[in-house]
């Protein structure tokens, strides 16, 4: 029996337990079936939960492993994109979510031109201990569950080739060209800070210089015309006064 098989059977083996619990303690047989129904309901409705949010995963794997593993197929930045929000959203929905979910996440950030992102995620699975898998000891529990299905697949890869494909390829990438990616990250950040600076000082460079107020009134009366002489009729005036005075 498959271990998907065998969890199936422990779930009803359980609901089973409760409903002879339950008659025992002659409870009336329409109460016992209402909860046996309401039970039943709500473990398929946890199970689909839980099989949706991980074949979400696995799917981004997939997606991600498209884009990656051929560098030289042009992809239009919106697919990227998509591609990148899944990721995000599996962050968003996990407590603990794979190592490999952050390092595929860099790598889509790096390829679409996003260096700084790129460089956290990406750091993050190679430099903190936390991106560990081995130092994972208290998983939650769609963490756990998620590793249940990666083992049985792993076992069985049969049953999903394409995601097992994926996933081999993005361990791959992870060990032989997480290190390199990580570095490129960094030095195409460092490269968009150095044209960041340098458009700045152009920019101050080729600004015009504004004059100082005192040069501007040396300028303006260096410019301004002389002004025009008095009439002759005040001139003969002046001169008049100044003959009586002396008088």
């Amino acid at each position: 029996m498959s271990n998907k098989g065998r969890d199936s059977a422990q779930r009803f083996l359980a609901i089973v337990v409760i409903i002879a619990m339950m008659m025992t303690m002659s409870i009336p047989a329409p109460v016992v079936v209402f909860f046996a129904i309401v039970i039943y309901f709500v473990w398929r409705a946890v199970e689909r939960s839980e099989q949706q949010q991980i074949e979400g995963i696995f799917q981004f794997y997939v997606l991600a492993n498209e884009i990656l593993r051929d560098e030289d197929r042009r992809w239009f930045g919106y697919e990227i994109v998509e591609v990148i929000d899944r990721g995000e959203e599996i962050l968003r929905m996990m407590k603990d979510p794979p190592p490999l979910v952050y390092f595929a996440l860099g790598a889509l950030y790096k390829r679409a031109g996003n260096m700084s992102a790129a460089a956290d995620y990406l750091s993050y699975v190679f430099e903190s201990e936390s991106a560990d898998e081995s130092r994972i000891t208290v998983p939650s529990p769609e963490l756990r569950y998620y590793v249940k299905t990666l083992r049985r697949l792993e076992r069985e890869p049969a049953e999903k080739p394409q995601i097992m494909a994926a996933v081999r390829s993005l361990e791959r990438m992870r060990q032989t060209r997480g290190a390199r990616l990580l570095a490129e990250a960094r030095e195409g950040l460092s490269e968009a800070k150095r044209a960041i600076t340098a458009r700045a000082s152009r920019a101050l460079l080729e600004e015009p210089k504004k004059p100082h107020p005192e040069a501007l009134e040396t300028a303006e009366s260096a410019h301004r015309e002389p002004a025009p002489p008095p009439p002759i009729s005040e001139l003969l005036r002046d001169m008049y006064d100044e003959d009586q005075k002396s008088v």
